[in-house]
């Protein structure tokens, strides 16, 4: 993960591909631990499971889409056994986390304008919304150097899409997209808890972190959600006033996906 303190600069990434979580779902069942981006790409591209698509454009996704989002910070072994096991809809939840992680301009698109607007009683997002989000980010030398309007226009449409396939927008090419917020998932919850703690941040940086805010939570909300996982005994939550202490109760990820298996 980037530090807290380096903020990483938007980028037009997401134009590789958006949410693709059918394509990741298969890619991940293909995936083997320590497999390279150029031996999945050869794996995938011999499997036959992409028929549809050119052997460019797999290149692509898995170059531009899958390997920063799941190999750099490798939680493709982590993710590989659950998918084969969850719901759709908590799969796309654990896809969203780190999609948003490798695209800042994604993460900050929901957390704060998209929250804001579903806060603020408002039922859709328009194209319009979007790309003022671009143009003020673009304004604020948010991005390497400044985008031409055409690019503010396509990232824009990429982060409405996004959206759109992980189920936060109403899909279908329309000016204004409907807000569909998501609950999130119990297993996203403990998966998320405990990948930030293995990742190193103390309990209440971790409580803190601006990715639970891609599901709406804010740091109390994310202590009633630890509060919930303790009662499967996944966890012990202490707080007092802004203070808490965790007790972990697994010592490896690996644990923690077997108990997401088998739950």
């Amino acid at each position: 993960m980037t530090p807290d303190n380096v903020e990483p600069l938007y980028t037009t990434q997401l134009g590789a591909g958006l949410g693709l979580v059918e394509e990741t779902r298969l890619l991940l069942s293909l995936y083997h631990p320590e497999m390279t981006t150029t031996q999945l790409y050869q794996e995938a591209l011999n499997s036959g499971l992409f028929p549809m698509i050119s052997a460019r454009r797999l290149r692509n996704i898995i170059a531009e889409c899958f390997s920063p989002r799941y190999l750099r910070p490798n939680v493709a072994i982590y993710l590989k056994p659950v998918a084969e096991v969850v719901s759709w809809q908590s799969l796309s939840q654990l896809l969203l986390i780190h999609t948003a992680l490798a695209n800042k301009v994604l993460q900050d698109f929901i957390t704060s304008l998209y929250w804001e607007k579903y806060s603020g009683n408002y039922d859709t997002i328009s194209t319009e919304d979007a790309y003022d989000f671009v143009y003020q980010a673009v304004a604020e030398g948010k991005t390497q150097k400044p985008w031409s309007d055409s690019t503010i226009k396509r990232v824009a449409s990429y982060l409405l899409g996004c959206c759109a396939a992980y189920q936060l927008l109403s899909t279908g090419r329309v000016s204004k997209r409907t807000i569909q917020p998501v609950r999130i998932q119990s297993t996203t919850s403990l998966y998320l808890a405990y990948w930030l703690h293995f990742s190193g941040l103390g309990d209440n940086t971790l409580v803190n972190h601006n990715i639970w805010k891609l599901f709406g939570l804010d740091p109390l909300d994310v202590r009633e959600e630890l509060k919930t996982l303790a009662k499967n005994g996944w966890l012990i939550v202490q707080s007092a006033g802004e203070v808490t202490r965790i007790s972990w109760q697994f010592q490896s990820m690996e644990e923690v996906v077997n108990v997401i298996i088998e739950s």
